[in-house]
């Protein structure tokens, strides 16, 4: 039965009278260190380290300036890349900014907001690394909201569109010869937010209640390294239980390398004690040139240097591996080296790591739909990780806080984390693998305005719509602001490459596509193109409400009725057809809220309960989790509690915003 007050209530969303500047630990620690604080100075890709990397984080100069676009709205994909790539650097420029903490952010330095009708300019001097004769420079931008243009030493090198993946540009064409010297690193971004249809997750112009600060231009990690002539451009190692270790491999040569030049991939897999595992030499396949500038990489251009791209796709096998699991998440250490034997190109070294692990929904010895990992049912017991700071929103203030949650989670005896509408560092992947958390992916939501009739009041009351509602109707995807092409678009080619881009990490053990509604279409289709990208790991194509009959789970958010295991009698569709059944997730509950004097953010206190203390609170916060667990006899599969920590108005985390509380251990 619907619990029709609280339900009201959290149709209330309170309006902020008033905010407090909140800072974490990490937070305060980059003030007090000042310009010369070291800024996420950690190699930034895990899982493809090679020694010689510069870091380019730090004091940049800035500018905010009007775009010169005198319309209504916001610019479109096309229109956004002519703009970025067209505009003029602003003859002055207005102060410092912190890199890579977004100007809205208190650690940029600059606290101001981005608008739909301005352009966000950056602009450093970094110096040039010595390069050999046959040696390139890479320089790369982990994420850039939204739409950007680069420019070396007064170059147009690269524009491109996605806010939440790595851009990599070869600047090599770009850079003045001799020795020594710097190169002048120039972007412009622009970033409607909102007020656009791109993916944007949580993002908001007019923030309040579950939706948060909007943040613009770079906001991941700046840096470049040096690579030969041909050199590994992706890696992604992928391992089962049965000990076979998948490698997807691309190679980027140059104009002189032709397409007749064999390329080998030396590869070594090494034990934790320094045993050698697996010593194999793979080729490239010949015949699988392309041309050197992605298709859909990003979704943006990226202009490169001329060349060729090579592929490598092998299987090869290990004898009794060691398995990654929660409780034992073994890694192997992978060196390998890219050579091109009579062609004079140096080997290209790359360090990475791998785990052996299998995840998938099957039944278990009493018939019921589980997830198994290595072949073994578990429950699931997972919380939902917003991925916000108090002082820096998106972007961690240093690698130390990306521990802190983690290990705080898996104290509190979660064993996953869901990454809510947003694509994380690297970094934080890397922890989650090394320290046994499980991942739940979301991909990136966006589309227009949100209905509140149909992503929240309506499913609410109506728990009926949830399996009745199609999202393949041209007039259901404009309730559900789906309805522009572009944006179907740019949604499609950012979860692809979310899946190309995280595969190689063996804590990720599932993909979550549309989440409540918010632009939401085509599920089954999406189901299909991810289940042909990554058919390794489950698939939560709907999480929520509006179930399509697709996926691997029937996923649903309950905050307002009692916990149950609904059963799936949905006649499915897709991949999962000839299986014939899914996994029931509780893909989202609790929200129990309790602010914190001292440590919340907004007058305006967002969350479900109303406590007389923090006992109470504990016991609530408890008693949902105890239900939960308990419905695992009822045939669920797992659980995920809102949330890891508060978020703006949200006062429904285990820790606090600042991070300063853990409110389920701290008295």
């Amino acid at each position: 039965m619907l619990d029709i007050k609280r339900a009201l209530d959290s149709a209330k969303v309170p309006e902020r009278t008033e905010t407090r500047s909140l800072f974490t630990p990490w937070g305060d620690a980059v003030l007090r260190a000042g310009d010369a604080a070291q800024i996420l100075p950690e190699h930034p890709r895990p899982t493809m380290i090679r020694e010689r990397y510069t870091m380019l984080n730090g004091m940049w100069d800035y500018a905010i300036v009007p775009s010169g676009r005198a319309r209504a709205g916001a610019l479109n994909i096309d229109e956004a890349l002519e703009v970025v790539a067209t505009a003029e650097p602003p003859r002055t420029w207005q102060g410092r900014i912190r890199v890579p903490f977004s100007p809205e952010t208190a650690l940029s330095g600059v606290e101001r907001r981005l608008q739909p009708d301005e352009l966000l300019w950056y602009r450093v001097a970094a110096p040039v690394p010595a390069l050999g004769e046959h040696e390139r420079l890479i320089l790369h931008f982990e994420a850039v909201d939204w739409v950007c243009a680069v420019h070396v030493n007064g170059h147009l090198a690269a524009t491109h569109a996605g806010g939440y993946l790595p851009i990599d540009i070869d600047i090599t064409p770009y850079l003045a010869w001799g020795a020594g010297g710097h190169m002048s690193i120039t972007v412009c971004v622009y970033d409607p937010s909102d007020a656009g249809v791109q993916p944007r997750g949580k993002q908001r112009l007019a923030p309040g209640g579950i939706w948060y600060t909007a943040q613009s231009g770079i906001w991941q990690s700046v840096w470049c390294e040096v690579v030969p002539k041909t050199y590994l451009a992706a890696l992604a190692l992928e391992g089962d239980a049965q000990g076979n270790l998948t490698i997807d491999a691309e190679a980027r040569t140059d104009t002189e390398l032709a397409i007749d030049v064999a390329l080998n991939l030396d590869v070594e897999v090494i034990a934790q004690d320094g045993t050698l595992a697996a010593h194999v030499l793979l080729p490239f396949e010949r015949r699988a040139a392309l041309p050197a500038a992605p298709s859909t990489e990003g979704f943006g251009t990226v202009t490169q240097a001329t060349g060729t791209r090579r592929r490598l796709r092998a299987t090869i096998a290990l004898d009794a591996p060691h398995l990654w699991s929660s409780e034992d998440p073994y890694r192997y250490r992978v060196d390998v080296a890219l050579t091109a034997p009579g062609s004079g190109a140096d080997a290209d070294r790359v360090r990475s790591y791998t785990a052996f692990r299998t995840v998938e929904v099957a039944r278990d010895e009493a018939g019921v739909p589980r997830v198994h990992l290595n072949g073994k049912p578990i429950l699931l017991r997972g919380v939902l990780d917003q991925g916000y700071w108090a002082e820096s929103l998106m972007t961690a203030p240093s690698d130390e806080a990306l521990v802190n949650d983690i290990v705080a989670m898996k104290r509190a005896g979660f064993t996953m984390m869901r990454k809510h509408l947003k694509i994380e560092s690297a970094r934080w992947y890397y922890h989650c693998d090394r320290l046994g958390m499980l991942v739940w992916q979301d991909a990136v939501s966006g589309g227009g305005a949100y209905s509140l009739w149909h992503t929240s009041r309506k499913p609410t009351v109506f728990k009926a719509t949830w399996g009745r509602y199609r999202d393949d109707i041209p007039h259901h995807r404009v309730a559900l602001a789906a309805d522009d092409t572009r944006y179907q678009l740019e949604w499609t080619a950012t979860c692809a490459d979310m899946v190309r881009h995280l595969k190689g990490h063996p804590s990720i053990i599932a993909w979550s596509l549309f989440n409540e509604a918010y632009g939401q279409f085509d599920a089954r289709a999406a189901a299909e193109l991810v289940h042909t990208i990554d058919p390794t790991r489950p698939i939560d194509a709907v999480s929520g409400w509006y179930d399509q009959r697709c996926g691997d789970f029937l996923s649903h958010h309950n905050y307002f009725r009692p916990l149950t295991a609904d059963r799936d009698r949905a006649r499915l569709a897709g991949y999962v057809r000839e299986r014939g059944y899914r996994a029931f997730m509780l893909s989202e509950f609790g929200g129990w809220a309790q602010p914190i004097a001292e440590h919340r953010f907004s007058t305006a206190t967002y969350g479900y309960g109303d406590f007389p203390s923090l006992d109470a609170w504990r016991d609530a916060v408890h008693g949902s989790l105890d239900q939960a667990e308990a419905l695992w006899e009822r045939d669920l599969a797992g659980f995920v509690y809102t949330q890891v920590s508060d978020v703006e108005d949200e006062s429904n985390g285990i820790l606090t915003f600042d991070r300063r509380i853990n409110k389920l251990e701290d008295d």
